[in-house]
């Protein structure tokens, strides 16, 4: 293959999955097939970067998965797309205002940063559930603390240790991308490693990406003075190459971190009481009155915040529902198992009800 697919990751997995594509009895009725991975979507098509240079891809047959901002296809002599290849990973979140359905985020991502705003709280809720969300897809996380030079640095500091009560071990980069100090050091830990940007509206998510690509590739946006929110200047999923190699994924800002993970992932975004509940009398403890909990003995003696445990029952109850969501079985079974609840507390009703 070309540089151009090197530049956005191709490398011998990828090209070891295409060819196995090749010898499936799908790919014979291809005609011409080609590798290539998107670079946008935005709802009427894809953009995808192939080795001959950037194509309009426009919607074929339903492909399984549907392809994604990040992930790697294979497209027709058209340029329709025909087959997604496996997948390293998949950002997925919950979508906004509704529990039942799961939105893909991107692709093939190593690396999630955490983009906060310090002209705004920065919150641990945010925080974990965002790192909870690039735990389920197998990526890393990094806070980037932006608009440095609007606080002084008494803000910077605190917004950095309310990161480290998430994890001591997460890394942060506090910067200011209009100042254009601190963005080394992002790149530098960027790498050659695929990213994405996750963050609310107003957090400086487009001007980050303008810095980090060194030209004006994302529209800029102000923010309320009242309460520093903005709005949307990223309206769609958009992969950018960066100078020293990496692959950059810019996302819209979201308002809602809705995770729809599994609880496994959860407890890997707390390693505290992940490990205290190895000790607790119980294997399935739910550390809330049991015995010999680890993990409420370790709140009574104030080794670990009450707040922090809150945060990890609504995060795991959270990521409960979603694995009920996720599975149409098991939610057609516990909906026929209320009904006939429901069913069976109304005969218990009327019997009481005609008892002489």
């Amino acid at each position: 293959m070309t540089e151009l697919l090197t530049r956005y990751g191709w490398d011998d997995r990828w090209s070891s999955r295409y060819h196995d594509y090749l010898e499936t009895p799908a790919a014979a009725d291809v005609d011409t097939p080609v590798p290539g991975r998107v670079i946008r979507h935005d709802g009427a098509g894809l953009m995808v970067a192939v080795a001959a240079g950037p194509v309009r891809s426009m919607f074929g047959p339903p492909v399984q998965p549907p392809p994604v901002v990040g992930d790697w296809v294979v497209l027709d002599r058209n340029h329709t797309p025909v087959a997604t290849l496996p997948r390293e990973s998949l950002l997925r979140r919950r979508a906004a205002g509704t529990g039942e359905k799961e939105q893909a985020m991107a692709a093939n991502v190593d690396l999630v940063l955490v983009v906060c705003g310090l002209d705004r709280p920065v919150r641990t809720g945010r925080i974990q559930r965002t790192i909870t969300i690039a735990l389920d897809a197998g990526a890393e996380s990094l806070v980037v603390l932006t608009k440095a030079d609007k606080v002084g640095p008494e803000v910077a500091a605190e917004a950095e240790m309310i990161a480290a009560e998430v994890d001591p071990d997460l890394e942060v980069v506090t910067l200011s991308a209009k100042g254009g100090w601190g963005v080394d050091d992002l790149l530098q830990r960027v790498g050659q490693r695929t990213v994405a940007l996750i963050g609310e509206s107003g957090a400086g998510k487009s001007t980050l990406v303008n810095a980090l690509m060194a030209g004006e590739v994302a529209l800029e946006g102000d923010v309320r003075e009242g309460d520093s929110k903005g709005r949307h200047t990223t309206t769609h999923r958009e992969l950018h190459l960066l100078d020293g190699g990496g692959v950059l994924v810019d996302t819209p800002g979201i308002r809602e971190v809705g995770i729809w993970t599994d609880t496994e992932a959860v407890a890997e975004s707390f390693p505290d009481i992940d490990e205290l509940a190895e000790q607790c009398r119980f294997r399935d403890c739910a550390h809330r009155s049991e015995p010999g909990c680890a993990v409420l003995a370790a709140v009574a003696d104030g080794s670990l915040p009450a707040e922090r445990l809150e945060a990890w029952r609504a995060l795991d109850a959270e990521a409960a529902a979603a694995e009920v969501r996720a599975d149409v079985v098991e939610r057609h079974r516990r909906s026929r198992q209320f009904g006939r609840i429901a069913r069976e507390a109304q005969k218990l009703k009327d019997e009481q009800r005609n008892r002489p």
